[in-house]
């Protein structure tokens, strides 16, 4: 089964509703990571911010931060190997990494609309 690592920069959540705006590629990457997780792909997410210690432990990362900086993040690992830098990935590629079809990693629509009425009169 897949296992893929995001090595996220330093911020205060990892979802983009939080600050003064909210980001919609973070909320993007927050979705698609909660539905390939509902699927049992396995997803472990890091902040630098928050969780230096895998930063440290990861070679790749670390080699990466010492040639690079912190503006290589995020850094998306695969199977053990990273596949992408200073972007996060797309719905394609984690599909494509996943096998999970792309239509399955964005938020869709209730197909039924629901009513409730509160306090209502008798």
């Amino acid at each position: 089964m897949t296992k893929i690592e995001i090595f996220d920069p330093a911020m205060c959540c990892s979802t983009g509703v939080c600050g003064p705006s909210v980001d919609p590629e973070l909320t993007r990457v927050a979705s698609s990571i909660f539905s390939l997780q509902q699927k049992g792909i396995k997803i472990s997410r890091y902040n630098l911010g928050s969780e230096p210690e895998p930063f440290v432990t990861n070679k790749q990362v670390n080699d990466l931060l010492m040639e690079k900086g912190p503006e290589c993040l995020p850094v998306v690992i695969v199977d053990d190997k990273v596949k992408k830098i200073a972007s996060y990935p797309t719905n394609e590629e984690l599909a494509s990494w996943t096998g999970i079809k792309k239509e399955d990693l964005t938020h869709q629509e209730p197909k039924t609309k629901l009513n409730i009425t509160l306090n209502p009169k008798s």
